[in-house]
């Protein structure tokens, strides 16, 4: 039989897109870590881009942390960090205002006079009129472990019931002990109070139940009748608010480790097999953590699991997944952030081990001054694309932008790397290095030759990476391949 080489063909390889990383790496191995995709709507090289996840800048400190909580109003931020509460100004200067309980996350609220900061299951009151700092001591006080604010309330749930409870109106500090009622369609105890278009949803562990301010006597919310979802809540922290929506990491006794969005009364779910397969592969998964924020107009739910280290983050604007991860010592660890709050026209972020307060910022390449590592990887050629056959790649260009380096230091002549697997993302080559270009070097080619055939199972997956400390802008890659057919 004779031998057939077809000639070079010039292809466009599929590394736009978001993270998934199957079960089967075989089947799927895209990662996609501090980099994210941004859609481009007309006049654009390509239909889209990746960008570079926001770096930290410090802006203030707060105690000796870890930072548990952040709630601005007033004009002032109000941080919990380690036992201990401080009030922060505009100039990112902090006041020691007293001392809390507990050391895992808090939550916060404020009814315009007074912060309200329960922790599981001590509560204290920061009246900022007339500057009093007090634990909640009123005798009818149950506990609180999430707490809310609903025209004129405080309205928070007790440790390890189904009671949801309300503070007399406008005064966090008195609760009347017939101020209770329970969420009992279900019987599963209640883990989180949130607030959401100005109805409280009471999150159980295996349902959700949505109540209204009615303004009954004793407690003023009722529920709303058919405002009920067969889906609870994993990790009663993993609440956020995002694109006029709630959303929650959550399941029932049929299954757990899924995030979902509110459509209406109802979860719809935002997460993948990939993601969920992450997820539910950590045990544990309780003591997850989500903040949300937006910049740039891309909105984000930012999910930390801290017994693993890891963070998931899902972008609305154009529904995709994408990792964020710390990097140290040559590894990813897990991110810095542990809370997050708008404060001063930033984005401010608190430190999970200290009490270092953070800004997100689009144009700071590292973690205060740390390294960072964006890493991408994806399949040589496009789904249904691989007909198995062997293939010599001759180049990969990858269209980047270049002479991004820096003056002096650390990325005055920025690095990309490049390696690849043949047998699907189970084993992967040595470490191939090009230049970025330096300053100003904006025709600098990043183009990798020679690069052997796929052999094994034939199934070649890339992956490029870089820690300089420089902009990283991703348009697309061409690969250069044969296939050899007998």
């Amino acid at each position: 039989m004779s031998n057939y080489t077809p000639s070079l063909s010039i292809i466009k390889t599929p590394i736009l897109g978001s993270a998934y990383t199957a079960r089967s790496v075989n089947a799927a191995c895209n990662r996609m870590v501090n980099l994210y995709p941004e859609i481009v709507p007309e006049g654009g090289k390509e239909a889209a881009f990746l960008t570079r996840c926001p770096g930290l800048t410090l802006k203030g400190n707060a105690g000796d942390g870890p930072i548990r909580g952040e709630w601005g109003f007033g004009g002032y931020a109000y941080i919990v960090s380690g036992d201990e509460l401080y009030k922060m100004s505009s100039d990112y200067t902090s006041v020691l205002l007293g001392r809390v309980s507990g050391s895992g996350p808090v939550s916060m609220a404020d009814n315009g006079t007074q912060l309200f900061i329960s922790c599981n299951p001590e509560a204290f009151i920061y009246n900022a009129s007339t500057n009093v700092y007090a634990q909640i001591t009123d005798i009818d006080f149950p506990g609180s472990v999430t707490v809310a604010y609903l025209k004129g309330n405080f309205i928070f749930n007790e440790p390890d019931s189904q009671k949801l409870w309300s503070t007399k109106l406008l005064d966090g500090t008195s609760i009347d002990p017939l101020a209770f009622s329970s969420t009992e369609t279900s019987p599963d105890l209640l883990s989180s109070v949130f607030v959401n278009h100005q109805e409280l949803w009471g999150f159980g562990t295996n349902s959700t139940e949505i109540w209204y301010n009615s303004g009954n006597t004793d407690f003023p919310l009722s529920p709303i009748e058919g405002a009920f979802i067969e889906l609870g809540i994993d990790a009663p922290y993993s609440v956020a608010q995002l694109d006029n929506t709630v959303f929650w990491l959550g399941g029932d006794n049929r299954g757990r480790g899924i995030v979902y969005r509110a459509s209406g009364y109802r979860g719809e779910r935002v997460s993948t097999h990939a993601i969920e397969w992450q997820i539910q592969s950590y045990g544990d998964i309780s003591d997850a953590i989500a903040y949300s924020y937006q910049q740039e107009g891309h909105s984000f739910y930012v999910l930390t699991f801290p017994t693993v280290g890891k963070t998931w983050v899902y972008d609305v604007s154009t529904t995709s997944w994408h990792e964020r991860q710390g990097f140290d010592n040559g590894l990813f660890v897990r991110q810095r952030p542990n809370s997050q709050l708008v404060f001063n026209n930033e984005i401010l972020l608190g430190d999970y081990e200290n009490g270092n307060i953070y800004a997100y910022d689009l144009d700071n390449y590292t973690d205060n001054g740390d390294a960072v590592k964006w890493l991408r990887s994806w399949r040589a050629f496009k789904t249904g694309g691989n007909n198995l056959k062997r293939s010599a790649h001759h180049s990969l260009q990858l269209d980047i932008e270049t002479g991004v380096g820096l003056s002096s230091g650390q990325g005055s002549d920025p690095q990309v790397m490049l390696r690849w697997s043949d047998d699907g993302g189970h084993t992967w080559s040595a470490e191939n290095w090009r230049s970025m270009g330096e300053i100003g070097a904006y025709s600098t080619r990043v183009i990798w030759r020679r690069l052997g055939m796929t052999i094994k199972i034939r199934d070649r997956v890339y992956e490029v990476s870089g820690t300089d400390p420089v902009k990283v802008t991703i348009m697309g890659a061409e690969l250069g391949a044969t296939g050899t057919y007998s």
